[in-house]
């Protein structure tokens, strides 16, 4: 008879142990998740300084400001992590044919705000990739156990759900093919 509540007490403490996991895993992932917002936040507060000093040098180059705008706007307004990758690779391009527009302004270069500016949302840049990196792999280890027998019982009662991972996007896998005219006094960029 003591055998068979060992028995059940064992058989409980092992499911009470894999739903703290699952729990643990799942709000991780929520805290993961709010890191990379942070991150985009910050990186969205930080562009319309770009573009604002930028289009002092270049104002011609209204496409490539409307479009990276346009890029941000988007990108805020995502939801998900697919969305939020999609619509960040579309900025990501944006945001490189804007470099490339400032790179034909030498001037431009040589002012200090853009150059903090730039150095600003390059170690953004750095921090959302981390922040991206330590999600997916909290995700990985989630998503791991999700499937794992006998986790994958317990996770199906509680109905704990598989999550996305936060992939890079098409978009941001595409070089931008710089084209600076031969017009002395024009510069434009052409992307693919």
């Amino acid at each position: 008879m003591w055998w068979i509540i060992g028995i059940i007490v064992v058989i409980v403490l092992a499911i009470i142990s894999i739903y703290n996991s699952l729990v643990r895993l799942r709000i991780q992932c929520d805290n993961a998740w709010s890191d990379i917002d942070v991150q985009l936040k910050r990186r969205w507060d930080l562009i319309p300084n770009i573009v604002e000093t930028v289009k002092g040098y270049a104002a011609h180059e209204k496409g490539t400001f409307e479009a990276v705008t346009q890029a941000r706007a988007n990108a805020m307004n995502a939801q998900g992590p697919e969305q939020k990758a999609q619509a960040e690779g579309f900025l990501t391009q944006a945001l490189k044919s804007l470099f490339a527009v400032a790179e034909a302004y030498p001037q431009l270069r040589a002012v200090e705000s853009f150059t903090e500016l730039q150095a600003t949302l390059n170690q953004i840049e750095e921090a959302v990739q981390n922040a991206r990196r330590y999600y997916n792999a909290v995700v990985r280890d989630l998503n791991t156990k999700i499937a794992m027998f006998p986790s994958n019982l317990v996770a199906g009662i509680c109905n704990f759900t598989p999550r996305q991972f936060f992939e890079m996007a098409e978009g941001e896998r595409v070089v931008p093919k710089v084209d600076f005219g031969a017009d002395a006094g024009q510069a434009g960029t052409k992307t693919q």
